[in-house]
């Protein structure tokens, strides 16, 4: 999720500074999942849970290796309140408003959003392709049913990704226990409901294991029509 345009501008530069920011990067990865927590005022209305908003993009056509899509996120805030939610949320830009190979995710505090973080290894992911010029509602739908826990699974869901590339957009929901079918029917049920998608709508699952295996998110999955 970018914020506003200079810093937005700043993001969309990142790739180009690499060598400038490598060692900055680094030591910023050591300190994004040791800070501190939160504290909510008083007077606001506290989350279940702790969120990080990440930021990811890579030039098209370059198949980034796991270490190297580690080095292009890049933790754009936190928040533990519906109001510093929105403290954030209003200023973003939205994600069709995005061009290039871009990812905004929203995760747990203390997970990142990587197939190999030990919150994530276990699990999988659901997958919903949409046509250009949906992303952002999609996108805002499933957040704001993510943080007002509308899933009702517990802390299964680990967070969630929009993904903007060239010829469509993908909404996913990542989930820790991906052999826990009960749970994994039970999310795919509630994206369709939160999404309003169609009844013949096409959803499908990756296991995180099988990303590691063929380093993709979106190739080789499972199918699954209603």
């Amino acid at each position: 999720m970018a914020l506003n345009n200079n810093k937005f501008d700043a993001l969309n530069n990142s790739e180009d500074s690499d060598d400038d920011e490598t060692s900055f990067t680094e030591e910023r990865k050591k300190k994004d999942l040791a800070l501190p927590p939160i504290q909510v005022p008083r007077e606001e209305h506290p989350l279940q849970y702790t969120y990080c908003l990440w930021f990811s993009r890579r030039a098209p056509g370059k198949h980034a290796a796991p270490q190297s899509f580690d080095q292009n996120l890049r933790l754009v805030g936190r928040f533990a309140s519906v109001e510093q939610f929105w403290s954030y949320y209003c200023h973003l830009i939205k994600p069709c408003e995005l061009s290039g190979h871009s990812d905004f995710h929203l995760f747990k505090d203390g997970i990142k959003p990587m197939w190999e973080d030990d919150a994530n290894r276990c699990g999988g992911k659901w997958i919903v392709r949409l046509r250009k010029g949906l992303a952002s509602r999609c996108w805002e739908n499933l957040i704001l049913a993510m943080l007002g826990e509308q899933f009702m699974v517990g802390d299964e869901i680990c967070g969630a990704v929009v993904s903007i590339r060239f010829a469509e957009d993908i909404i996913s929901v990542w989930n820790r226990i991906a052999s826990d079918q009960a749970t994994t029917n039970r999310i795919r049920d509630t994206l369709r409901r939160v999404l309003n998608l169609p009844p013949n709508t096409i959803l499908e699952y990756k296991n995180h294991t099988d990303s590691l295996k063929d380093n993709s998110s979106f190739r080789n999955t499972d199918v699954f029509v209603r």
